[in-house]
């Protein structure tokens, strides 16, 4: 198993919960051992065992995936940052994981995309999802390919950040008109996925789309985020939010990356956020989502209050009282 976004971190978590419960040993390749430790709770003694692998040295990840079983390539960014650019990440990265897989004859490889993935998309992240997608695809024709949508969970980096950024600023800002289409999926929900696939009990050579419970609009997401924080939405219009970026991407270089994550923000995510991002109907007829898995998905509004209340500002207690 591979991580290294945020957001890939949230599921490895509870991947690795999920594969340790089904009595797997588990080895979370990444480029900083020493910062794997958070994982080692979630299982036995020797359960789970952190190895260093670099996607830009080949050699690295057939060393790490040798004597697997199986392999779970979680390896993606939301952002990119000098050597890290979405070709070198998610379509060269995905690439070499696949080849890695094929040297040493695993055949059973699970490759973590993005609901959104499409090779004609504007957004580069999308672009290089799907290239990643296509070169698994030619060398491990059997991989199970999941395209999860926007992930929550603890320490998610959708609901999280909004309330950070309520923190700092008295208005939320809202990219678009908001009315752009999200289907949130519960970190946990394509965890037990992932440990399906590697056990080898859904269908492999397949692309399942992850969509949760509901389909919500951008603003009525962040208005959930607004029920916590308390504080006032402004549309930001997609050309301004474009010159936005632009400038936040500036400010960035010139403080040497010292500008809040909260505050960054770049012209691809600008372009995701105007775009819906919801369980496409073929998926859906084929039984390619949760449904089709016979899985009933987390919803956002029993989660996600669960996780937030330390934005309130009273915390875990109510601020009404009983008349």
């Amino acid at each position: 198993m591979a991580v290294q976004a945020p957001a890939q971190q949230l599921v490895t978590g509870f991947g690795v919960r999920a594969l340790v419960k089904r009595g797997y040993r588990v080895r979370v390749a990444v480029r900083r051992p020493d910062l794997a430790g958070f994982l080692q709770p979630l299982g036995t003694v020797g359960q789970i065992h952190a190895v260093q692998a670099n996607l830009r040295y080949p050699a690295s990840v057939t060393a790490a995936v040798m004597g697997a079983d199986a392999v779970v390539n979680l390896v993606g960014i939301m952002q990119e940052n000098g050597r890290q650019s979405f070709t070198a990440v998610q379509a060269n990265g995905a690439r070499a994981v696949a080849q890695a897989c094929a040297t040493v004859g695993i055949s059973r490889l699970v490759q973590i995309s993005a609901l959104g993935a499409d090779a004609e998309s504007r957004s580069v992240y999308a672009r290089t999802k799907a290239e990643g997608e296509a070169a698994v695809r030619q060398i491990i024709p059997q991989a199970v390919i999941l395209r999860p949508s926007v992930l929550f969970g603890p320490e998610d980096t959708f609901f999280n950040r909004f309330a950070s950024m309520a923190r700092m600023m008295p208005i939320l800002p809202l990219v678009g008109d908001g009315q752009a289409r999200l289907q949130p999926a519960f970190a946990g929900d394509v965890a037990e996925v992932v440990a399906r696939a590697v056990d080898g009990s859904i269908a492999a050579g397949r692309t399942y789309e992850l969509g949760g419970a509901e389909v919500l609009t951008l603003r009525q997401l962040v208005e959930d985020v607004w029920q916590v924080s308390k504080r006032l939405i402004a549309p930001l219009p997609l050309p301004v939010a474009g010159v936005l970026a632009r400038v936040l991407g500036l400010v960035d270089t010139l403080t040497l990356g010292l500008l809040p994550n909260e505050l960054k923000l770049t012209r691809d995510q600008v372009q995701l956020l105007g775009q819906d991002n919801v369980v496409s109907a073929e998926a859906v007829k084929d039984g390619r989502d949760f449904a089709g898995l016979g899985i009933a998905p987390v919803s956002v509004e029993v989660e996600v209050p669960s996780y937030l209340w330390r934005f309130r500002r009273t915390g875990q207690f109510e601020t009404a009282r009983p008349a």
